[in-house]
């Protein structure tokens, strides 16, 4: 797929509030500093559509973004909090599940994983209820450039095997990195085809 324009449409702290039409979404969403924003902005190879920050946990609203004027790519906040008070934790907490478990146009949720760690509980609790509640979603492992080529597979073997305990099937992934677009492809194509379908 190749992506001709990409469109910043709106930021909404609530569902209610979010673009009122049938097109499809795919939202990315991960821990603090994943890499969410650079990933978004190597995808639609626009530099700053997608504001990163050396600070995690900048995102705090639903952000949308119209794509060739097809389909909406969401930029949600993470679930790995950066220092919050505990008002603001519960808000982002109800934002985000309001979002995954209501939003009808949500085709694929996006779950950005750093290869460079080890299974974290908070991302495996994450992935454990999307799976609960039958949310359609895949793993994205972001920063693959930061680990030698030998290190990848038996990394992202690492991750699923800890998911198979609890999994009989394991939901789709992609290795990628921001810096050098490694599955950059892969994730549009995906897109595409899940696009082509509906």
């Amino acid at each position: 797929m190749k992506i001709k324009s990409a469109t910043y449409i709106g930021s909404n702290p609530m569902v209610e509030k979010c673009p009122n039409d049938t097109r499809p979404e795919y939202a990315f969403i991960g821990r603090s500093n994943v890499g969410k924003s650079s990933l978004i902005n190597a995808l639609t190879e626009r530099k700053n559509l997608a504001l990163t920050s050396s600070t995690p946990g900048k995102t705090m609203c639903i952000n949308h973004f119209l794509i060739n004027e097809a389909w909406y790519l969401v930029d949600l906040p993470g679930y790995g909090y950066a220092q919050r008070g505990k008002k603001e934790i519960e808000k982002l907490k109800t934002m985000i599940s309001r979002y995954v478990l209501e939003r009808e146009q949500l085709t694929c949720l996006f779950v950005l994983i750093d290869i460079r760690h080890d299974p974290q509980k908070v991302d495996l609790a994450f992935l454990n209820f999307l799976g609960r509640n039958g949310v359609p979603f895949a793993i994205v492992f972001t920063k693959a450039d930061k680990l030698s080529t030998t290190k990848i597979k038996p990394a992202v073997q690492k991750y699923l095997n800890s998911l198979s305990d609890e999994w009989e099937e394991l939901p789709p992934h992609f290795i990628t990195s921001a810096a050098n677009k490694l599955g950059r492809d892969e994730l549009l194509n995906y897109i595409d085809e899940i696009n082509k379908n509906i």
